[in-house]
Parts: structure tokens; C-alpha cells; sequence
């Protein structure tokens, strides 16, 4: 084995072959006359060898870097996002590319310095990507290289963007606790106005109102989005004498609080209570006990059509045109948190649906 880079012009000796008919098979040169038995001899030998092509040489002549920028506020520091970056890779390497993961932290000074580091090495697009769903401003210098929103939305309308579809997965929650029995339930929302607030809910109330629940069996109370509030809004929620049977919580940490109010007040899950989550935080989901039904956000879906999306644009050579949009839904991952009401529980009046996909 040659030590150093091994060049065209070793594997050429090695094969017995010119230097230019390895260019040719390594570079799948279309219309010239190469024997296959010739192609093969030399794919072997460059194989053997340990070649890889020269991608800056390849660089100037195709001007492409075979390089994409992922740039996050917070993507690469947290775990289940991750799969945000495990989608756009999978992506990236069925086109024979790389990702750049740069970690902005929220900071506008880091981020700025970070995407001219980019550009500089002529990276070929960017992902810009969200930690949670929100509205963006795309910076400027983005103007004029393909670029994706990933988990945020912006107003310029030849941005392509990526978003959980949040209003679907309000209402997957829903049918969860509707279909088991449940005719009393509540939600616990988050009090921040986020996309994700107002789409759960809008959500939770349709699937609801589509199994012919009135306001009246319906409890929606806000509280911060982690387990301290989610505990807070679970002593007074479960303490009434008619309360719910079932809750949906917005998210994950914040049914972690539930558990422990419902265990407070000598409730069982999910004997005497049923619980849904949002996130599907797998250190949070699965280490509860029981473990927790959860509707899933799709970062890797939402990953690989971003990626998918970035990759069309920067082959057809045209940014920023007709820029598709999607809502992705994510799957409800069933654990043991949901049960039927127990005869003990408050029944409420039974009702039928109306229809189960939420039509009329």
C-alpha cells in the first residue's frame, strides 16, 4: 500500500492502463470507448489502492463543493432534535455530500459569522433550522444561495419551509383519549403564543367537537411548559370532584408534573387517569412509568424533505423559485398511559362520533 494520498497515476500503473483512461472511468467520462473488462481492472485497482478522488479538483470543475450548511439556535445541542440533522444526512449522502453543523445559541453575532464561514468554503445551500416552530427572518446574506427553513416558517414567500403540522397533531392526541372511552378530558397548554399553542388547541377542540363533546366536557388551562407547571395545573385540574378522566399535555416535560400531582392525590395511571404527551422525548416518554403515549414531532421526516428540497434547488441552479411549503405529521407512539375511564371515574355523558377523521 503506497503511503500518502494515492494518485490517478498509481492506480494507472497499477491497472496497466493510461493515466487518462483512469480519469475516464473515475469520472464516468460518458462516450468514450472503454472496455468493461478495462473499467473493471481499474475500478479493482483503485479500490485496492484506497483512492478517493480529489474533491476541491472536482470542486473547480463542477462548482460544486458537495458540501451543505445546517445552521440551528440550538439544534445540535439537543437530543431528539438530532434527528433533524440524522434526516438531512441520510440526504446528503444519497448525493454524495456533506453536512456543516454549526450551533448559533440564539446569539445573532455567532450566527452572522458562522454563515460567512460557510459561504467562504462555497458550501453548495443551507438548512436553516428552529429548535421550536416559529416564525423566522431569514438573514440577508442568504438572499442568493438555495436555502430551507427547517421547523420555522417565514414570510418571503420563495423561501421552501418545513413545519410540524401542529393542528393534526392536536387532534391525534385527542382521538387517542376519545377512542379509549374518555368523554371528560382536558388539555394543559403552554402560555407562550407559539405556533404550537394556538395549533394543538385548534386541534384538540376540532377532534372534540367531531365525537360531539360540548364546551362543558372540555377543560383547556395554561401553564408554563415544563414540570413545575405542569404539576400546578394538575393539583387544581384533577382535584375538582368532576374532573377529567383524561389529559393531553403539551408536551412531554410538562406531563412529567402531571404524574407527580396525580400521584399526590392518589390517582393511578391509567387506571383512574389517562395521559397523552407531545414530543416524544424518549428519555422522558419511555422513562416514565408507566411509560407515556406521545405524538411524536418529525424532525427526521421534516429533516429529509428540507434536505430533499435544498437538493432540487441547488441542481436545477435555481434558489429561492415556486417554493413548495410542508406540514408534516407526526405518529402517535403508544405506551401505557391511556386506558378506558374505570367504572369509578366520573362517566359523563357518552357520546357518539360524529366522524373519526374530523369531517362533517
Amino acid at each position: 500500500m503506497a503511503q500518502g494520498r494515492v494518485t490517478i497515476k498509481q492506480v494507472a500503473a497499477a491497472a496497466g492502463v493510461s493515466i487518462t483512461t483512469v480519469s475516464h472511468v473515475l469520472n464516468e467520462v460518458p462516450g468514450k470507448r472503454i472496455l468493461p473488462e478495462t473499467r473493471e481492472r481499474v475500478l479493482a485497482e483503485a479500490d485496492r489502492l484506497g483512492y478517493a478522488p480529489n474533491i476541491l479538483a472536482q470542486s473547480l470543475r463542477t462548482q460544486r463543493s458537495h458540501t451543505i450548511g445546517l445552521i440551528g439556535d440550538e439544534i445540535a445541542t439537543t437530543p431528539f432534535a438530532g434527528k433533524i440533522i440524522l434526516g438531512a444526512q441520510d440526504v446528503a449522502t444519497s448525493h454524495d455530500s456533506v453536512v456543516f453543523v454549526v450551533n448559533t445559541g440564539y446569539q445573532s453575532e455567532v450566527e452572522d459569522r458562522e454563515i460567512d464561514a460557510l459561504l467562504r468554503r462555497q458550501v453548495d445551500g443551507i438548512l436553516y433550522a428552529a429548535m421550536y416552530h416559529r416564525p423566522v427572518e431569514l438573514p440577508a446574506k442568504l438572499a442568493h444561495i438555495p436555502t430551507v427553513l427547517i421547523n420555522a416558517s417565514c414570510a418571503d414567500p420563495t423561501v421552501p419551509w418545513a413545519v410540524p403540522d401542529e393542528a393534526a397533531g392536536g387532534e391525534d392526541a385527542a382521538e387517542v383519549l376519545l377512542a379509549a372511552g374518555h368523554r371528560k378530558i382536558a388539555f394543559i397548554n403552554d402560555v407562550h403564543e407559539v405556533p404550537a399553542t394556538f395549533g394543538r388547541e385548534e386541534g384538540f377542540r376540532r377532534r372534540a367537537a367531531a365525537w360531539g363533546l360540548t364546551q362543558e366536557d372540555l377543560r383547556v388551562v395554561r401553564a408554563e411548559a415544563d414540570p413545575a407547571g405542569g404539576y400546578q395545573a394538575t393539583i387544581s385540574l384533577l382535584a375538582q370532584a368532576d374532573r377529567p378522566t383524561g389529559v393531553f399535555c403539551f408536551n412531554d416535560r410538562l406531563a412529567m408534573g402531571v404524574y407527580r400531582a396525580a400521584a399526590e392525590l392518589g390517582l393511578r395511571i391509567p387506571q383512574d387517569v389517562s395521559i397523552v404527551g407531545f414530543d416524544n422525548q424518549d428519555f422522558i416518554a419511555a422513562g416514565l412509568y408507566p411509560g407515556l403515549t406521545t405524538v411524536e414531532l418529525p424532525h427526521y421526516d421534516m429533516g429529509v424533505w428540507a434536505a430533499e428540497q435544498l437538493f432540487q434547488q441547488i441542481s436545477t441552479g435555481r434558489a429561492h423559485s415556486a417554493a413548495p411549503t410542508k406540514r408534516i405529521r407526526g405518529p402517535v407512539i403508544h405506551r401505557d398511559s391511556v386506558a378506558p375511564p374505570s367504572q369509578g371515574s366520573p362517566p359523563g355523558e357518552q357520546h357518539q362520533p360524529v366522524d373519526r377523521r374530523g369531517n362533517a
